[in-house]
């Protein structure tokens, strides 16, 4: 079943922000934050296994909704879906990136800081924004502000969330879903607790409001 921007709204709670630079380490990652219950991940492309890594965790766990996330450039968006990706995100929008996002086929999350640059994305066609990078731009109050001019606006906020502030920002009316780091930071990974991460996973899962 395609996956679009309702679907994946309804799927994701905190969606982990994966960088992983070690292939090897995709599969038990990916089968960790399944096993707690966590339906929609970001891999981040930062590394040079990054499509590789985003290939292994699809293997691993197949009914998970995968996306490709730090996309940049029309290329980039062009590969990860090539590679597989179910949905897009990316830190910011530009011209050259607005079309190739909307044409890709898969569900994009464009970044947004401001209140016109959401309302230029949401003009152009996108539907659920990433709200980047959260916490510096402004956080849960700017959050609660653009709701009352721009109440069809979803976001899915991202950048220094942490574990005891995401159900606040889950709370908040104008969100569907939060990007965190936490689950499964990169000291985590490296060291292979899989089961500190399922556990973290577990949390997260459990934050559906």
């Amino acid at each position: 079943m395609a996956i679009t921007s309702d679907s994946l709204a309804d799927a994701a709670t905190v969606i982990p922000v994966l960088t992983v630079g070690d292939t090897g380490h995709a599969a038990p990652l990916a089968r960790a934050l399944g096993a707690g219950g966590l339906r929609v991940i970001e891999v981040t492309w930062r590394t040079a296994a990054a499509l590789d890594v985003l290939k292994a965790m699809k293997a691993a766990e197949p009914e998970m909704v995968v996306g490709m996330g730090t996309i940049r450039t029309p290329e980039q968006a062009a590969r990860s879906v090539e590679a597989g990706a179910d949905f897009l995100v990316s830190p910011g929008l530009t011209p050259r990136l607005a079309p190739a996002l909307l044409e890709s086929g898969v569900p994009a999350l464009p970044g947004v800081a401001t209140a016109g640059e959401a309302m230029a994305a949401a003009e152009a066609g996108f539907d659920l924004l990433k709200f980047f990078p959260a916490e510096q731009a402004g956080g849960l109050d700017y959050l609660k502000s653009l709701h009352g001019p721009l109440p069809d606006i979803r976001f899915c906020p991202t950048g220094s969330i942490t574990r005891e502030r995401a159900p606040d920002y889950l709370a908040l009316p104008n969100v569907v879903c939060v990007g965190g780091s936490w689950t499964a930071p990169k000291a985590m990974v490296e060291a292979g607790d899989w089961a500190g991460i399922e556990a973290n996973a577990a949390l997260a899962a459990g934050m559906r409001t």
